[in-house]
């Protein structure tokens, strides 16, 4: 049931308004405000899916209610009523936030559909968020380690900005969480982010992957298509394991950061992006540019900020809290029964030799589940994550 609030201060309107919305959809449960002060009340205390308020009223005209409303509930869509003298003020409402607006006195096939597309944009905002929020817990940092509370640290400083991104660490470390975290909590985030594992691509095919191909530009090209880059735009793409990337490849990247532009393969057109680049390697960068195989001026592009990523064994206090967290999600993902961990499993996990990082801990975690006992045991441990 979709709940809308009026704010108007005419009793006339509010009760036309009112009619019409309610016949229109008996599922609509809506409320009345008589003026400013008493709707930003209610848009504090109920969470509403739709606001229609007028824009000049006593004590708190519209442009104010709706600059509140925005701060206290900014997912809610606000329709604001307008006067035929307040037509300039309705449109400067719309730069403010304001879903849309209809003037008094408003068409009835009008109204209703502001009402209807407000509320289907209201319910996608909520799907996003939901999804979004799934997303997050794929993703999730798991670890109160210094280590991993500076990177935390590091996140919250860095993901408001475009500042480029460098992030190492050996195999398995979890790079590619803060490369998602960096995005979802960045300005970004309403845009994709877009993976590309530079390693799992042949060198002959990296520069079409990142900045797409024109028909004919190679055998096998059959028609244009647009590269990683332009599906990144507005948003964030992630150059994985950059250091196994081509040196003519690396070439172009560096073109694309310095004019944020980029051509495809075949073509003399250049082509327009906006993209932040987050990048992640498990190579000594510094080394691969004394022996030839990175360029140093691409290097300098990608590491404004340097993120380095620990490897688990310079992070054993944080494998409770993972073990944890892997034995849930496993669990929920395959319908597997919840086991919980002695503490003595815990500490001989704890003095394992982690060569393969957070990936190896999560498949031994696994392997524990379906092959020990109710409550996995330190015995469990050593009979089965042995190595």
């Amino acid at each position: 049931m979709a709940k809308i609030l009026i704010i108007e201060d005419e009793a006339a309107i509010r009760r036309v308004l009112k009619k019409i919305i309610s016949e229109e959809n008996n599922s609509y449960e809506v409320e009345e405000a008589e003026d400013g002060l008493a709707g930003i009340e209610m848009i504090k205390n109920t969470d509403y899916d739709l606001v229609l308020c007028d824009i000049k009223m006593p004590k708190m005209d519209g442009v104010e209610v709706l600059e509140k409303a925005k701060k206290i509930k900014p997912e809610t869509p606000m329709v604001m009523i307008s006067g035929h003298g307040d037509l300039d003020t309705a449109v400067n409402t719309m730069r403010l936030g304001a879903f849309d607006y209809i003037s008094k006195p408003p068409d009835l096939n009008r109204l209703l559909n502001t009402v209807r597309n407000a509320l289907d944009r209201k319910e996608l905002v909520v799907e996003n968020k939901r999804l979004k929020k799934k997303v997050g817990k794929n993703y999730e940092m798991i670890g109160e380690s210094d280590a991993i509370t500076h990177i935390k640290e590091i996140i919250e400083k860095v993901s408001g900005t475009d500042a480029r991104v460098l992030i190492t660490g050996p195999n398995g470390t979890g790079k590619e969480l803060v490369a998602h975290w960096l995005h979802e909590k960045s300005e970004r985030s309403k845009a994709p982010m877009v993976e590309v594992n530079c390693a799992a691509i042949p060198s002959e095919l990296i520069e079409s992957e990142l900045f797409g191909h024109v028909k004919g530009s190679f055998t096998g090209a059959n028609k244009d298509r647009a590269g990683k880059f332009e599906a990144a735009n507005g948003g964030t793409i992630f150059l994985d394991e950059i250091g196994d990337m081509s040196l003519s490849a690396q070439a172009k990247v560096l073109r694309a950061l310095q004019e944020n532009k980029i051509s495809r393969v075949g073509s003399d057109k250049d082509i327009k992006v906006n993209v932040r680049v987050v990048a992640a390697t498990n190579k000594d960068l510094k080394k691969e540019i004394a022996e030839g195989r990175f360029r140093e001026d691409l290097y300098h592009r990608l590491a404004v900020i340097l993120i380095e990523v620990p490897a688990l064994n310079d992070r054993r206090e944080d494998i409770p809290l993972l073990v944890k967290f892997f034995a849930e999600k496993i669990s929920e993902e395959q319908g597997m029964p919840k086991k919980k961990f002695a503490d003595d499993a815990i500490k001989q996990l704890q003095e394992y030799d982690w060569t393969g990082n957070i990936r190896e801990l999560r498949n031994v975690v696994e392997r524990l589940l379906i092959l020990g006992e109710k409550e996995v045991s330190k015995n469990d441990v050593k009979l089965f994550a042995s190595k």
